[in-house]
């Protein structure tokens, strides 16, 4: 990969182009999950170790999105969606990327795993190296599958806070991981279907690319039937109750509402009026997994009143 200098753009980098390494906007969903995952775990923890736990998982999604950024350069530069990046626009050289990410990647799973265990700071370490080898390096590049099997690195994040506070891996865990693995493909198919053309001008084999638009919308909606009981499973388990159960109801409901409507789509009438039903869709895919982990936290502040839970 060639390096691009910051001065090439008349300026040093500031502190915000460092930081828009960091991907803030996935890092919150980062933070938010692991946090949930961290506080309906069964085991107490105290507030200074919560504390600095999220903190250091933070850094952890941090350097792997500056990591992402560094190897990715080459074809953030092509598509519309990424070519503003610190990298691309020359603000931040690749080096200083993959540098910065080196360096967030060693302290964060080295003071998770002094602050809270090693077994949460190992998971931290194979969930970067999970997201920048496994699915930047080798999958994003080499099959339609990427999204699926490399959604996986961002369905990590609640099993670490859970691991900070139990040192293991459980049922609860684990279906945690799999409301967000199974609502990363429909999630990310829904973005490409509007994207239109960036992903195969980047050479990048995503769903949309690689067997057509009806063929994503026909995943989509499939992805949207598959994660309905995987939310009514976590809704019965320990961590779930009403609360839990009434947010996976309603919320599943209208995404396989909205998966439907994209799937009956046609694509004419989709480009004729600005892909408003994909764009929706995919508002609310992100609203959707933000209002499921929240009524988690609802449950878990409902019980420790002896108000929630089953």
């Amino acid at each position: 990969m060639s390096d691009t200098s910051a001065i090439d753009h008349g300026r040093e980098a500031g502190f915000g182009d460092f930081v828009q390494l960091l991907k803030p906007r996935v890092m919150s969903l980062v933070v938010f999950t692991a946090m949930v995952g961290l506080i309906v775990a069964p085991v107490p923890v105290h507030p200074f170790v919560a504390f600095t736990a999220i903190l250091f998982i933070a850094l952890g999604g941090g350097a792997s999105g500056a990591l992402n950024m560094w190897y990715d350069a080459d074809i953030d530069r092509i598509m519309r969606r990424t070519k503003g990046r610190p990298v691309p626009t020359g603000k931040v050289s690749e080096g200083e990327a993959l540098g910065l990410g080196l360096a967030l990647s060693g302290i964060s799973v080295m003071m998770l795993g002094l602050a809270a265990n090693w077994f949460a700071g190992g998971f931290l370490a194979f969930t970067i190296f999970f997201y920048v080898v496994i699915y930047t390096m080798w999958l994003k590049r080499s099959t339609p599958q990427n999204i699926v099997i490399g959604g996986a690195a961002g369905a990590f994040p609640p099993m670490i806070g859970w691991a900070v506070s139990t040192g293991g891996v459980s049922v609860e865990s684990v279906l945690m991981f799999a409301i967000i693995f199974m609502w990363t493909p429909p999630h990310f198919w829904a973005l490409a279907l509007f994207m239109k053309d960036d992903y195969s001008n980047a050479g990048v084999p995503m769903l949309t690319v690689t067997h057509g638009r009806k063929a994503a919308r026909r995943h989509i909606f499939v992805y949207t039937l598959l994660l309905a009981p995987v939310a009514l499973a976590l809704a019965l388990s320990s961590v779930g109750g009403p609360v839990v159960l009434f947010a996976a109801v309603v919320l599943n409901a209208l995404f396989i509402r909205g998966g439907w409507q994209l799937l009956r789509r046609d694509e004419g009438a989709a480009e004729a009026d600005g892909y408003k039903a994909e764009k929706a869709f995919f508002r609310f895919s992100l609203a959707y997994l933000f209002l499921h982990f929240g009524a988690l936290l609802v449950e878990a502040s409902l019980k420790a009143y002896g108000l929630g839970g089953w």
